[in-house]
């Protein structure tokens, strides 16, 4: 017994045998029948071909065995843990055993007990355990990476570009996921193996690469989001697709708001509503009073230009307020925008909204000849009409994502920081706070304005409903805010993680629809224990709620020599 850990002397190299050996077996379980009958989703009914939930085990088999075989030093592999790989094996090691166990008693609790149990379904339970015990032997080899051998740059390009690929396979996968038990294993094996990796030190490497070849990355990350629709045979998943862009940009829009600025908005589903409305009275909606007809930019403008002037409005008064007391008015207006719209309906106010019916049928666009309510064929491939309307949302995300990186990086930016870091201070320094924070108000609402334009037409029919602080339907102002701070904010990936979670959990996840608020909650209270910088966090997060693990900084040594010279300088 090791009396420092508590844990069996068990010598490293066995610990490591152990956990290669298990991983093995947990693969090779998957080629045997779980159960006996088709009733259970998946066909885990077949010998010697893996299906279902069975693959998810089998990639997390096959991934604990790769970093297994780089623990024990198998050249070609050491560079999959750059630091260490105990932790990643031990994260790893759980999302085998979480898939599988989960698939197990899944099977038994759907077919109503063990005995629908194939043999193959105890091998697997009891193999995905081996590794697990075995990584929880090994000893903590956690250590700096090590400088790495220069790549050319074609190389390193090649990596960027093949990581996003895969990147997008993953995302497909979920995204195409047909059944609620195969999306729970797939966000246990998928969370677990990224913390894993993260653990190992990859994630962190190829974030250097990225940052190195930043117009690269750039390029193939919007070129995988392109790529998403023709991987789909119809529009039945690519709707989902759309829908998380839209909530995606939003959230980024907020996080100029919050993340930047630290402006707690309670209510700014309403900038996201002002913005669909101002578009659906101009797009030549019969229910529209004004019988107005614009093109498709002409619309744009209105949509943002609405929801800024609304933003300027409201923040002019109430933005000398701070903390609680703003978040409260902001919370009241987005009740009274949703209040108002439900009585401009020319009874209990005048014509304009409709009501609580809203605005119907709103005309799909078209734009230069392209009729985005219509299927084209590109390539071979048909795109139909969610799909149509992905790449238009993908480009205004581009623009989102263009103008927060530019107000992040400018002199705004940096006083919008230092205002939401200490606003006293800020306002000492000379900083003029008030207009600082309506120029963040007003922006933010333009931005929630922009994607309400391309929102109203996805739709067809802009509702009151539809903009709620808190509802089963995202986007609300609850789960935006929740986006931000789930993600990271201050960060540009971080809250499009964060919304597409949000977004797709519930949807794919249909028996959450009752308690999501409560699990949403249970889920940020943990956050906020275990990762308060959310899970993508920049490095002035990570430094501020992590000081204790930071690496300390070793001030340079100078040489006699080097000090008398500088004395003398200085005498």
């Amino acid at each position: 017994m090791n009396t420092t850990t508590g844990r069996p002397a068990v010598p490293a190299g066995t610990a490591r045998v152990i956990t290669a050996a298990g991983a093995l077996a947990t693969a090779g379980s998957t080629l045997l029948a779980w159960t006996y009958t088709s009733a259970y989703p998946g066909n885990l009914t077949v010998y010697g071909y893996p299906g279902g939930l069975q693959l998810l085990t089998l990639a997390s088999g096959l991934i604990t065995l790769a970093l297994a075989l780089a623990a024990l030093g198998v050249k070609g592999l050491r560079w999959l843990a750059p630091a260490g790989t105990t932790k990643a094996l031990r994260l790893s090691a759980l999302a085998g055993l979480g898939t599988t166990w989960f698939t197990v008693v899944s099977i038994a609790a759907t077919l109503g007990g063990l005995v629908h149990l194939e043999p193959g379904a105890w091998v697997a339970a009891a193999a995905s355990a081996v590794p697990v015990a075995g990584a929880f032997l090994l000893p903590d080899d956690t250590r700096a990476p090590a400088a790495t051998r220069e790549l050319g740059s074609w190389a390193e390009i090649l990596i960027i570009v093949a990581a996003f690929g895969a990147g997008l396979y993953v995302i497909t996968y979920g995204i195409d996921t047909e059944y609620g038990e195969l999306f729970t294993g797939y966000l246990i094996t998928v969370g677990l193996t990224a913390a894993a990796l993260s653990k190992s030190g990859l994630i962190a490497r190829l974030n250097a690469l990225t940052a190195k070849h930043r117009t690269v990355t750039v390029g193939a990350a919007f070129a995988a989001a392109a790529a998403f629709p023709f991987t789909q045979t119809s529009d039945q998943y690519t709707s989902v697709a759309a829908n998380i862009l839209i909530f995606a940009t939003v959230a980024l829009g907020l996080n100029v708001v919050v993340g930047l600025a630290g402006l707690l908005d309670l209510g700014y589903v309403a900038f996201l509503g002002v913005g669909a409305y101002a578009a659906a009275l101009v797009s030549g909606s019969p229910a529209s009073p004004f019988d107005v007809h614009l093109p498709f930019w002409a619309a744009v403008l209105v949509g943002a230009t609405a929801s800024l002037v609304f933003g300027v409005v409201i923040g002019a008064p109430t933005l000398r307020l701070r903390g609680d007391y703003l978040a409260i008015v902001t919370l009241g207006f987005g009740e009274i925008f949703r209040i108002a719209v439900n009585n401009m309906d020319g009874s209990s106010g005048p014509n304009i909204t409709g009501g609580p019916n809203g605005v119907p049928n709103i005309p799909d666009l078209v734009i230069l000849g392209y009729d985005f309510g219509q299927p084209h064929d590109i390539g071979g491939i048909t795109l139909g009409r969610f799909a149509n309307y992905y790449l238009l949302m993908l480009v205004f995300t581009a623009v989102v994502v263009l103008v927060f990186a530019r107000a992040n990086n400018s002199r705004i930016g940096r006083a919008w920081v230092a205002i939401r870091e200490d606003e006293t201070a800020a306002t000492a320094m000379g900083i003029n706070t008030f207009r600082l924070k309506l120029m963040a108000f007003a922006l933010g609402a333009a931005l929630a304005g922009l994607a309400g334009t391309v929102q109203a037409h996805v739709s067809y029919t802009v509702v009151p409903e539809q903009y709620l602080f808190a509802g089963p339907v995202p986007p609300n102002s609850a789960f935006l805010l929740a986006a931000v701070i789930l993600g990271g904010m201050g960060t540009i990936s971080g809250p499009l993680l964060g919304a597409s979670l949000l977004y797709l959990i519930p949807a794919k996840l249909q028996f959450m629809q009752d308690y999501q608020l409560l699990l949403f909650g249970l889920a940020l209270v943990l956050l906020m224990r275990f990762r308060p910088e959310g899970l993508i966090a920049d490095r002035r997060k990570q430094l501020e709620f992590h000081e204790d693990t930071a690496p300390p900084t070793v001030p340079d040594q100078k040489t006699p020599d080097e000090t008398a010279g500088l004395t003398k300088a200085g005498a």
